[in-house]
């Protein structure tokens, strides 16, 4: 009997800042295993909802990790000015479940509403952990905005997240973003590369073929 094609999982957050320092790499990785490995991008979560303010010391602390991030991987570019602009709380939640309903809405559209959160939180200092925030983005990537606001707080929405934050669970991811290969299975944690795209794409082919 033929073997399954292998699934890779990709665990991420839209406000994870080492997932935007991916974005470059990952999408040549998807470019470079289109028809080869089955992808499924699985939203982890990286921080519940509040309305407290975060901390200046957490606050300090992300701004090292920007500037280690700028320092690692090239090219990365970040806004500081948000750090000055908006009140920031650790809570990025909200901008997942604003992934899936975009989802919800139009096809594919996680992808768009995906690169417009990261956009807006990490070059143009707007903060996705505001639903006002998430709504203008809505509008901006062509979503209907009232169809929008419902789903962002439906049930459906919040039990699609949290299917996809067991799966995470399940994959025994605890950091973002993480690669997981799932062949005859079995789970593999793939390392990821920030800067060159070939290495990871040898580590997958070579666990299955």
């Amino acid at each position: 009997m033929k073997p399954s094609q292998p699934t890779l999982y990709y665990v991420h957050d839209p406000m994870c800042s080492w997932c935007w320092g991916f974005r470059r790499v990952w999408l040549q990785v998807q470019d470079a295993l289109a028809g080869k490995v089955n992808i499924q991008t699985v939203l982890g979560g990286l921080a519940a909802d509040t309305e407290q303010p975060m901390p200046v010391m957490m606050q300090q602390t992300i701004q090292r990790t920007w500037r280690r991030i700028q320092q690692e991987i090239p090219g990365t570019e970040f806004n500081y000015d948000f750090w000055k602009l908006c009140q920031p709380r650790r809570s990025t939640y909200p901008a997942c479940r604003a992934v899936i309903a975009a989802g919800m809405q139009v096809e594919n559209h996680e992808k768009s509403m995906l690169l417009a959160i990261q956009q807006a939180y990490y070059l143009q200092a707007k903060n996705p952990s505001d639903d006002a925030v998430l709504v203008q983005l809505a509008t901006t990537i062509g979503l209907k905005v009232k169809e929008f606001e419902s789903d962002l707080h439906a049930e459906k929405c919040k039990q699609l997240f949290k299917q996809q934050r067991q799966l995470s669970a399940d994959l025994a991811i605890h950091s973002f973003p993480s690669l997981v290969l799932r062949y005859n299975e079995s789970n593999t944690i793939i390392h990821i590369d920030y800067t060159q795209y070939e290495t990871i794409v040898s580590s997958i082919l070579g666990k299955h073929c």
